[in-house]
């Protein structure tokens, strides 16, 4: 069988704008293992290497580093506002970092600028989410990290410097987790998420030994993290299961055998992650669950690509009709539907 890096699962990208272009875009593809297109940005911009699959377009000011404390003064937020803390990968991250500009009104994901650093060089469904498919004003903290696992002591992430979601909760926890004046969220006006596993089972899917007793190992640890956000306050969770990564254009360059064996892994452990959930409910007072089925969302369109206006379910590119913006991860165009189908339906835009 075929053996992938966790790069496979949230971090392995292709093109995202078109070959013929002299520059790359603003927060467009300039580099990484395979990559032919343009390595310069626009003016502005810089090429920076995210990893070894990928190079984004930054803009000059903006770094990998974590930035310097922000010395805006605090912003009016109104007692209406909601809280958003997610945590995940690259299928969520937007850059964000809570020593950067905060979210506030006007500025709904803090840093860096809108709509952030994403593996789909645009808007993803985190975005859209924030931005338009809620009641009320939403302030999302998106601690998501590309690359990340739920415990790097369980999966290795493809570089040491990833925050794995171990990593991210324990960053909340240090700070708005303590609830301080610049981000007073409350149980009642906050919400979880939790888009997590791509990058686990990507990177372990192939290893010899029990993969259905491994899933239980990696929920316990999931579970563990979730329960840390409850012990602090938090009551509202959103859960997302693994979509169908193995249907990938990455992936579909691999035997069939071994994309079976990756689907049967994904499928054991979403099923497992069910389980989880209700335990969890169970064992906790005063908890609401919801569950963005990521993986029926992804079956659909990708059975019946042009119903929902993409061309096929196997190529990728920065076209509008593409369903794959690279070759790992979906376009802006398909997170739309994934924040409407978040905002509208799972969450049926009645609390956030």
């Amino acid at each position: 069988m075929q053996r992938l890096s966790i790069l496979s699962k949230f971090v392995c990208l292709a093109a995202l704008v078109p070959l013929v272009a002299a520059q790359s875009p603003a927060w467009g593809q300039c580099g990484g293992n395979g990559w032919t297109g343009p390595t310069s940005c626009v003016s502005g911009y810089t090429c920076v290497e995210q990893n070894e699959w990928y190079s984004q377009c930054i803009p000059g000011t903006v770094t990998t580093t974590t930035a310097p404390p922000t010395t805006t003064p605090p912003v009016s937020v109104p007692s209406s506002a909601k809280y958003w803390f997610s945590f995940g990968d690259s299928y969520t991250q937007t850059g964000f970092q809570p020593t950067g500009a905060l979210p506030s009104p006007g500025n709904a994901l803090g840093n860096p600028p809108y709509p952030g650093f994403t593996a789909t060089g645009g808007e993803n469904w985190v975005d859209y989410v924030t931005t338009q498919y809620n009641k009320t004003l939403l302030l999302t903290y998106n601690y998501a990290y590309g690359g990340a696992t739920i415990d790097a002591n369980l999966v290795q992430p493809f570089e040491p410097s990833v925050l794995s979601m171990t990593d991210q909760i324990n960053q909340f926890l240090s700070g708005a987790g303590k609830k301080p004046t610049s981000t007073p969220w409350i149980s009642d006006n906050s919400l979880f998420s939790f888009f997590i596993g791509i990058n686990d089972i990507g990177n372990s899917w192939y290893l010899p030994g029990d993969r259905d007793a491994f899933s239980d190992i990696l929920l316990n640890a999931y579970f563990a993290l979730v329960q840390k956000a409850y012990d602090v306050g938090a009551r509202n969770f959103l859960f997302v299961n693994v979509p169908p990564i193995d249907r990938s254009p990455l992936q579909l360059s691999s035997d069939q055998a071994s994309r079976d064996a990756e689907a049967a892994v994904i499928n054991g452990f979403n099923t497992k992650l069910v389980s989880k959930i209700n335990s969890f409910k169970s064992a906790n007072r005063n908890v609401t669950t919801y569950v963005w089925d990521s993986h029926t969302q992804f079956t659909a369109m990708l059975d019946d690509p042009q119903a929902y206006g993409f061309k096929d379910s196997t190529s990728f590119g920065s076209a509008p009709d593409q369903f794959w913006g690279n070759n790992y991860h979906p376009s802006s165009y398909a997170h739309k539907f994934f924040g409407q189908t978040v905002g509208s339906d799972v969450l049926k835009n009645t609390v956030f």
